[in-house]
């Protein structure tokens, strides 16, 4: 397919396995990071050689310094996965990959910065034979400084060793089979190298991360920088432009403790309907007025509260009718086989009906924020945190480290409303997991105070902002009952028998799983499932589907739903669509469904009649 997003300059052309290629022949040439944007970046994906490491002995065997592997596998997709070309499907303990990188002349004098958008799970980096660093995670995204193992117009060695223990319980695996094959609610694999691999050259004094707060109470954008260094006389000047035009701009000492503050008057603000973005530019300048660092950046103006048990937006009362997403593609399970997939993806999501997503189960990549930014599509944004032992201290220790990071990098996006870190913690017990809970609810509001959490979807619910249950009831008179609120009882939860779980304090009620209606070929049935018994006809389908969505509306608490699923996968056929993204019923006919519930209620004094 023809990528949609040019963010291609001169510098992306390079030397890939001893042969040169432009950076639009390579997968993914997409730049990975477009809310921040440098212009001079060398893309990595490509062909690397690789070898598995069953005995995990390649260390023993001196593999670090290895100048190729017998295997060659296509990055950045999971060695599982077609798109690779190695498409092993059974456990792989240890892996190992390897190419040449070739380091512009330009480049001297600035540090050298190696990134990878994601690598599951346990990465150690060498250049040379040297170990560079080490980094865990399931779909962190993180960086290292290569500048002492390399040098400005040579080449060097780049070699990635990987381990993955998903049965240890020790990580986040989200929906990955622990069994051989995939079963149930859990799919194929992920291992390794799954995300852009990239490398850029900054200032030592560069800009390193930016938090940009959108004040639409007060008409302005606020910035907090942090910069890797602070160099007396920096200066930094933001500049925001709407289609163009220069609306704000202002010049800030470029240190970690300025505050930068631009009025943004009469904005134009973001909602799903009216995806209105502003660019916004990052200028590092010297005392003389040298140029250090430019950053490309865009930013929505949007608020999100919580008030009176509902979820607002923009200072209005807003439904969210959210789709059941997991990201997984045949082709490249957990990788996206092209940009324009990511965005194919939210548009078939909007054709249907809804307005956002629930990100299930993994970290998306973020040209997937992109893109919500850009067409409009509000998210929760999830851990893959099946698999992981909640009740263990060093797993959530390493959960709580990841999680970290994955709400620095995002909170920027104007798409995501909600951080749900958790999913049906079933065998959560007192203890461990009440500290877990609560301290994953803190360390989150404050790296972003300006975002509800949902701690654990699925309602094992220690400390919340919004109440969330799931419920596969398809039954119109008992879906009502389940999620009628009755005077001096606790309104439906999934787990009733736990003495250390919160009670209800009049978060927003969502119903973030429902539906799950499977339509199942009959040569398919055997070995695939949907939710409840199955359906034979497309008008029994959606006499099922409009009934449960009429329980929603004549059930007054419920603020917000999430349908399971937008697509099928693997074996669970209860999608929207089919697994490869074919509609599976008349496009119309699910939205017509849908959007009996509006999104926006543009008088709050309507609140009681909004259903």
């Amino acid at each position: 397919m023809k990528h949609i997003s040019k963010l291609l300059t001169a510098a992306t052309l390079l030397l890939l396995a001893g042969s040169t290629a432009k950076a639009a022949d390579l997968p993914r040439s997409e730049y990975p990071r477009p809310q921040f944007e440098r212009a001079g970046w060398v893309n990595l994906n490509g062909t690397w050689s690789y070898s598995f490491d069953f005995g995990q002995t390649g260390g023993e065997k001196d593999w670090q310094n290895s100048k190729g592997f017998d295997g060659k596998i296509t990055v950045p997709f999971c060695p599982e996965s077609s798109l690779s070309g190695v498409q092993h499907t059974d456990f792989i303990p240890c892996i190992w990959y390897q190419r040449s990188i070739d380091i512009p002349a330009a480049w001297e004098g600035k540090n050298i910065l190696l990134n990878f958008g994601a690598v599951d799970y346990d990465a150690t980096i060498y250049i040379n034979g040297r170990k560079a660093g080490r980094h865990c995670g399931t779909g962190s995204s993180f960086s290292l400084d290569i500048t002492n193992y390399v040098k400005a117009g040579g080449s060097a060695n780049l070699v990635v060793q990987v381990k993955d223990d998903l049965r240890g319980g020790r990580q986040p695996g989200g929906k990955q089979s622990i069994s051989l094959k995939s079963a149930g609610c859990n799919y194929t694999r992920v291992t390794g190298i799954w995300q852009t691999v990239w490398m850029e050259a900054v200032s030592p004094m560069a800009l390193k991360q930016v938090f940009a707060t959108p004040d639409i109470d007060q008409q302005q954008l606020v910035v907090r920088p942090e910069f890797y260094e602070e160099g007396n006389g920096n200066t930094l000047t933001v500049q925001v432009f709407d289609a163009g035009k220069l609306v704000s701009s202002k010049q800030a000492p470029a240190t970690n403790n300025t505050v930068v503050v631009l009025p943004v008057k009469k904005p134009k603000l973001w909602t799903p309907e009216t995806p209105n973005l502003y660019d916004v530019t990052y200028t590092v300048r010297d005392a003389k007025g040298n140029v250090l660092d430019e950053v490309k950046s865009y930013a929505g103006m949007r608020k999100i509260h919580l008030a009176g048990g509902y979820f607002y937006l923009n200072n209005k009362p807003y439904f969210q009718r959210l789709v059941l997403d997991q990201g997984y593609y045949p082709d490249g399970i957990w990788t996206a086989p092209s940009d324009e997939a990511l965005r194919h993806d939210i548009e078939m999501s909007k054709a249907v009906g809804f307005n956002g997503a629930r990100l299930h189960q993994k970290v998306f990549e973020e040209r997937y924020f992109y893109w919500a930014d850009k067409l409009g599509y509000i998210t929760w944004a999830e851990q893959a945190s099946w698999g992981l032992d909640v009740n263990n201290e060093l797993a959530v220790r390493n959960f709580l480290t990841e999680w970290a990071d994955e709400v620095v990098r995002d909170r920027n996006h104007p798409s995501i409303v909600t951080w749900t870190p958790l999913n049906e913690t079933w065998g959560a017990r007192d203890g461990v997991y009440v500290r877990f809970v609560t301290d994953l609810y803190n360390i989150t509001k404050a790296i972003d105070p300006t975002r509800p959490v949902n701690d654990a979807s699925g309602d094992s619910h220690v400390k919340t902002d919004i109440w969330s249950v799931h419920d596969y009831t398809r039954e119109y008179d008992r879906l009502v009952a389940n999620h009628t609120f009755k005077a001096g009882v606790e309104p439906y939860r999934n787990m009733r028998d736990k003495n250390f779980l919160a009670v209800y304090d009049g978060q927003p009620y969502m119903l973030d799983e429902f539906g799950g209606l499977g339509w199942i070929p009959k040569a398919e049935r055997g070995n695939s499932w949907g939710y409840g018994a199955q359906i034979e006809t497309e008008d029994e389908f959606f006499q099922i589907l409009e009934k449960e969505v009429d329980a929603i509306i004549a059930s007054k608490h419920i603020t917000g739903f999430c349908y399971t699923q937008i697509t099928d996968v693997e074996q669970e056929k209860n999608g929207v669509y089919y697994y490869d993204r074919r509609p599976k019923f008349d496009a119309a006919k699910w939205k017509a469904i849908f959007e009996k519930i509006p999104s926006v209620i543009e008088n709050p004094a309507d609140l009681n009649d909004w259903k």
